[in-house]
């Protein structure tokens, strides 16, 4: 089945067909099964199909346009992220010894997706325990970039963009902790946000076999992606406020307005490199271009301030925070190489790895003094919104890199014009939003000499998920965004 008009449109351009009745959604739904069939042997984004539920729902969609019924995604077929609970599917993370896990009931997202009238067509691939920017495991195999099909699609939540690429579906769900939204959009060409802290209830969003109950883990949020900003907004629409079985969540419930509706009227700090952790040609070239069309669209742009905080300071304590909470589990075996790793770092070294490894065994009281220094941190960044509207900056110091799946991360590099920076260090731009809390949009900027998807974030203040949401409309409205991969552009 050849592509369609629809394949690569939007979820809001096929709200409005669908309404039309231009087309049906059990049309929306074929079409995208039909690219799956077509394409996925070589792309391997979908690891788990629930196609005749979604004929199922479909019908069911186009039976309630009929009526004259109005949900916010009635008919819009999407994708999971494997790690979300949907009944009746296998949830596994990638982890081998979890194959036969079937989760028993949705994920909360799950049902209110579902209940806006999505249709979901499967579950898209992840690394183990979401642990990589690559997305293979022993059990689904390894999913590739459709820009280039040797390399990285990004990880953790990288089958969902590939999806989003190649086709299949307006709409996904991901998750992001250490970029595993935005570095899957940043390396195939489409949108992401990574929500405030909290703004969306991780309920189901739950590594098997451990119950679906409500909890807010550190750092880590679920969120949309997407092939335009306006469908960022319009899932995290849905997506989004108190768990009903969770208390003390009330402030969620709102969000306030976005700042500006113009270009012109937004105040920006752009960034594009750090001595620390620098990017490559590409990278700054796309943002360059980038500073240039603001400039000339009259933006306030402003490339350096003193009130940003900084980079190096709060990146390595991102490192101990992230690397207490994901060290937590590790066998002893691995703690007791951790241990001997540590007596050998001198008390001078600063390197993100040393961090990294102190993390992994920080005491409950060293603990509470890093949240203390976060909490400075949040500070610094509200001392900031008052002068800024956004913060636009990297999320990967280079674009999609050939896969590695060497077992040991910190034995990897990845190469930043000629030069080898430790694989993990890469943590440290994603985690610029990530360790304070903050709302982050992935937006594509064009592709490189070579072929591939570059793009940056928009950093915007807490709780104010929809400036930077806005700001991603405005840049794509003005300079264009998501192009279709070639290989899969039929």
């Amino acid at each position: 089945m050849p592509k369609s008009q629809w394949s690569f449109s939007t979820a809001v351009e096929l709200n409005e067909a669908l309404k039309a009745k231009k087309v049906s959604a059990v049309e929306l739904t074929r079409d995208a099964i039909g690219r799956i069939e077509r394409h996925d042997g070589r792309i391997n984004a979908i690891c788990v199909r629930d196609f005749d539920r979604a004929l199922e729902a479909a019908r069911a969609a186009d039976a309630a346009l009929g009526r004259g019924e109005d949900k916010p995604l009635l008919g819009i077929p999407l994708t999971a992220k494997e790690s979300y609970n949907i009944a009746g599917l296998p949830t596994t993370w990638g982890f081998p010894e979890q194959k036969n896990f079937i989760a028993k009931e949705d994920a909360l997202t799950v049902t209110r997706i579902k209940d806006a009238g999505g249709v979901f067509l499967g579950k898209t691939n992840v690394p183990v325990g979401l642990g990589d920017w690559q997305s293979y495991n022993d059990i689904y195999g390894t999913t590739n970039n459709p820009l280039d099909l040797t390399r990285t699609p990004g990880g953790s939540s990288g089958g969902s963009s590939a999806a989003l690429a190649a086709g299949y579906g307006p709409l996904s769900i991901g998750s992001d902790i250490g970029g595993s939204l935005r570095v899957p959009a940043f390396h195939c060409g489409v949108y992401a946000h990574k929500p405030t802290y909290a703004l969306v209830p991780n309920r189901g969003h739950t590594a098997p076999p451990l119950p679906p109950l409500p909890f807010s883990r550190d750092l880590a949020v679920i969120g949309p992606t997407a092939r335009s900003a306006a469908d960022l907004s319009l899932l995290l629409d849905v997506m989004a406020g108190p768990d009903p079985i969770e208390a003390g969540v009330a402030y969620r419930l709102e969000l306030p307005k976005a700042r500006h509706g113009t270009l012109k009227d937004f105040r920006i700090l752009l960034i594009d490199t750090d001595p620390l952790l620098p990017t490559d040609t590409d990278v700054r070239r796309a943002i360059e271009t980038l500073a240039g069309n603001l400039g000339k669209a009259g933006v306030n742009l402003t490339r350096h301030s003193p009130l940003l905080p900084d980079f190096a300071g709060s990146s390595r304590l991102y490192m101990r925070i992230l690397m207490a909470l994901l060290g937590a589990n590790q066998p002893p075996e691995v703690q007791s190489r951790v241990t001997e790793a540590l007596a050998a770092l001198g008390p001078d070294d600063t390197s993100l790895r040393a961090e990294r490894l102190r993390g992994i065994r920080l005491s409950h009281k060293d603990w509470l003094m890093a949240d203390g220094e976060r909490t400075r941190l949040r500070a610094q960044w509200r001392e900031l919104f008052k002068s800024f509207d956004a913060v636009i900056c990297p999320i990967m110091p280079t674009p999609a890199y050939v896969q590695d799946h060497s077992p040991e991360q910190e034995l990897r590099t990845v190469k930043i014009d000629g030069k080898d920076f430790p694989y993990p260090d890469q943590l440290a731009w994603p985690g610029i939003a990530t360790l304070p809390g903050l709302p982050a949009t992935a937006i594509p900027l064009g592709l490189s000499a070579q072929g591939l998807p570059l793009g940056v974030q928009i950093v915007g203040p807490f709780l104010e998920d929809r400036t930077p949401l806005r700001l991603a409309e405005l840049i794509e409205g003005e300079f264009g965004g998501f192009v279709p991969p070639p290989m899969f552009d039929d």
